[in-house]
C-alpha cells in the first residue's frame, strides 16, 4: 500500500461510516467497526462506554436521519497516519438535534481499515 491508497481506503471507510449513521444501518456500521471496538463519550458529565454489542441495538431502534428528512452534515476534518496500519480521523456528523465531533482510531486488519475506538463529543443544534 502507499499513502494515496491508504488515504483513499480510509476515506471510503469513513463514507460507509457516515452512510451507516445517516441511515441507522448497523449492517453498514458492522463493515467499518471492528467487533471489539469501543464507543465512548463524557459530554453529559459521566462516562458512556459501550461495546458494539451494546451500541448497535440502540442504532437499530432509532429513526434514521434519512427517514426524517434531515440534512446530511457529515464531513472529514482530518486524517493522520501513524504508520501503514494505524490512523486517526476527526469527523463531524449530525443526528438532530445533536452535532457530533468524533475521534476515530483506525487500524488496517485483514486488508481493510476498521474503527477500533470512537470517542466523541456532541453539541445541541438550534
Amino acid at each position: 500500500m502507499n499513502a494515496a491508497s491508504d488515504f483513499a481506503g480510509v476515506t471510503a471507510m469513513l463514507n460507509t461510516y457516515f452512510d451507516g449513521l445517516y441511515h441507522s444501518d448497523t449492517d453498514r456500521l458492522a463493515q467499518v467497526f471492528h467487533p471489539q471496538a469501543i464507543y465512548c463519550c463524557a459530554t453529559e458529565g459521566q462516562l458512556l462506554h459501550q461495546s458494539m454489542e451494546e451500541y448497535f441495538p440502540i442504532v437499530d431502534l432509532r429513526p434514521s436521519p434519512a427517514s426524517l428528512g434531515q440534512p446530511r452534515l457529515d464531513r472529514i476534518l482530518s486524517i493522520e497516519f501513524a504508520g501503514p496500519v494505524t490512523a486517526f480521523a476527526r469527523v463531524e456528523c449530525a443526528i438532530a438535534p445533536r452535532l457530533f465531533t468524533d475521534f476515530l482510531t483506525l487500524v488496517r486488519l485483514d486488508g481493510r481499515w476498521q474503527i477500533v475506538s470512537k470517542v466523541f463529543h456532541f453539541d445541541v443544534l438550534e
